[in-house]
């Protein structure tokens, strides 16, 4: 796995989600929960700042005077003002943190639905794993904007303030002295955080392939074990790791850089008051309540300080992860385009291509200059050596691909400028490796029309010999079918992805390979659920076996890219051509 190279690739000049944008369309659209919060913190912080103060109060008045009812009304205070903070700190984390995990599950659904409105080119270079990192992962920096911690950064902000203004009160001297090395922290925190995006950025990645790589491991185990290849695996994973590994140690080490010189400048400073203070009280220009105030003052100011390399890290993390999923939300959707403005009514179902061209890649063409006309309600049967362009025919007239020249039409109808959904709730397809859902039998063939009746449903199961088989099972349709259908045979499979497409009704269907999976006993099954499934609609059938399209109205030979042949069964027989050859081939088998 070229997880370097992939890193590489992907994190050339990237667009940058800044604070601003972050605060416009995250922050401020909740303004009045992040104002409650602010609120909130600035009570909290200023009932922190209610037992600094009352210690010169008890120091320097209320013990050397001994007054007791003094001393009451100062515990009294300076417990309501403990209280305060409890509760705030409680209301903080039921307002701001709920909301910010509010905000993920809401996110996520918008990066989802983004993903599914993409094209099919999308999907066909993206590992399926590495969208569900995305989706799932990226977005989680989003509680740290609008979650406790942005918030913290203010009241942090804010407590550092007043109590900067409280220090220059007591002493401007010793104030001045400690705010030497916070400013040269400051420096080194705003080097180091411009240092640790792109790394946050590129460990969004590096965990996105490593994740990919696992989702298929997983689903290929059964390759993998068939050919012993689990060293391999495990080797691949390892290297992915490692990368990730690397890119967190460059994360840390930039944190603990922060970390280790807030606590190195501070110590001076600590230190220096200490020297300073002592100074001070021993000439008779401070007192010892002042000391004691100053010194509590100065750990809440300092205290916030500390607290930016960890807040700041996970701002930045943040930003970074919203970085890629603004990517991904920038990506232009199928359905998009400006020119896709015809919304179909009636469908008939007549498919035309007119010289219409294919390549996957520039140079390389898959389809050349074919043109050729499916008539409403009738069958078009693509046959051909594997590779040939059947597949890509097939992708074109279900929209899943694009001409790069020429142009596909329906009833008429330039199918670039139909809107997709008008056209696709008029489609089934029952594709070569079909594609089944963790659940019930049930569940699988009721998912193009979940509201189906059982009436409906009893009928598309008897129609594609579904009953075949779930008569046999204990739990009938309710039986639980694994991932991917992994407990029932290839047949059983085909069956049920054409009860499906039996169920939507609709008006255009594309069979790719619709019986490769079938033994004989099951393909005379299919064969004839596939006969009423096709009456009176426009069909498209991709066959290695030849035997099965012999009733099709119009049979397409397809090599190369190029329609070669064009006829039926016996017109194709009768020139003794490219399918004639192929026909007698398999009847020889």
């Amino acid at each position: 796995m070229k997880y370097l190279d992939t890193v590489s690739n992907k994190n050339k000049k990237k667009p940058k989600v800044s604070i601003s944008k972050a605060f416009k369309t995250i922050i401020w659209p909740k303004r009045g929960l992040v104002f409650i919060g602010l609120i909130l913190i600035v009570v909290s912080r200023l009932a922190s700042l209610v037992a600094p103060l009352k210690i010169k109060s008890l120091l320097d008045n209320v013990i050397p005077n001994k007054d007791y009812d003094e001393l009451y009304y100062l515990l009294f205070i300076v417990g309501a003002a403990i209280l305060i903070q409890a509760i705030t700190s409680f209301l903080l984390t039921r307002i701001l943190s709920v909301q910010a995990q509010y905000l993920i599950s809401e996110l996520r659904a918008k990066v989802q639905k983004k993903v599914l409105s993409l094209p099919i080119s999308f999907f066909d270079n993206t590992k399926s794993g590495a969208l569900v990192s995305r989706i799932m992962s990226d977005v989680e920096g989003v509680r740290n904007l609008m979650g406790t911690g942005l918030v913290q950064l203010v009241g942090g902000t804010i407590t550092a303030v007043i109590s900067m203004i409280l220090l220059i009160k007591i002493s401007p001297s010793m104030t001045l002295f400690v705010l030497i090395p916070v400013a040269v922290f400051g420096l080194i925190a705003l080097k180091a955080f411009k240092y640790i995006r792109p790394i946050f950025r590129n460990r969004g990645v590096i965990n996105a392939e490593v994740k990919g790589r696992l989702t298929e491991t997983l689903a290929g185990v059964r390759v993998i074990k068939a050919f012993n290849a689990e060293k391999q695996e495990n080797e691949s994973f390892e290297k992915g790791v490692d990368l990730l590994f690397q890119n967190v140690k460059k994360s840390l080490t930039a944190t603990a850089i922060m970390t280790s010189s807030a606590t190195f400048l501070l110590g001076i400073a600590s230190t220096g008051i200490m020297g300073i203070g002592g100074y001070k009280i021993m000439a008779g220009e401070l007192t010892v309540g002042d000391f004691l105030s100053f010194t509590f003052l100065l750990g809440l100011m300092i205290a916030p300080i500390i607290q930016m390399s960890n807040i700041g890290s996970q701002l930045t993390e943040a930003l970074a992860g919203l970085d890629r999923t603004e990517e991904l939300m920038n990506m232009e959707a199928e359905g998009d385009d400006e020119e896709r403005v015809i919304e179909l009514g009636d469908v008939k179902g007549e498919l035309v291509f007119e010289n219409v061209s294919f390549s996957y890649e520039e140079g390389k063409e898959v389809l050349k200059d074919i043109s050729f006309q499916v008539p409403s309600g009738t069958v078009t049967a693509l046959v051909g050596s594997s590779g040939s362009g059947k597949s890509t025919i097939a992708g074109l007239s279900a929209t899943f691909l694009n001409p790069k020249s020429g142009k596909v039409t329906i009833d008429n109808h330039d199918m670039s400028k139909v809107q997709l959904s008008s056209y696709r709730k008029n489609l089934g397809v029952v594709l070569q490796d079909e594609f089944l859902f963790e659940g019930t039998i049930r569940e699988n063939i009721l998912f193009p029309r979940p509201n189906a009746t059982e009436e409906e449903l009893q009928n598309a199961v008897k129609a594609a010999y579904v009953n075949e088989f779930t008569d046999r099972f204990d739990d009938g349709l309710n039986t639980l079918i694994g991932e991917r259908g992994v407990k029932l045979s290839g047949g059983q499979r085909q069956r049920l992805a054409i009860a499906r497409a039996i169920l939507a009704n609709p008006k255009i269907i594309i069979l790719d390979e619709a019986t490769s999976s079938l033994d004989t006993e099951s393909e005379a099954l299919i064969q004839k659920s596939l006969s009423e499934l096709i009456k009176n609609r426009t069909t498209i059938v991709i066959a290695h076996r030849l035997s099965t399209i012999k009733q099709a109205d119009q049979i397409l030979v397809i090599e190369a890219g190029s329609i070669v042949e064009r006829g039926t069964h016996d017109e194709l027989i009768a020139e003794k051509g490219r399918y004639f050859e192929l026909y007698t081939y398999q009847a020889k088998i």
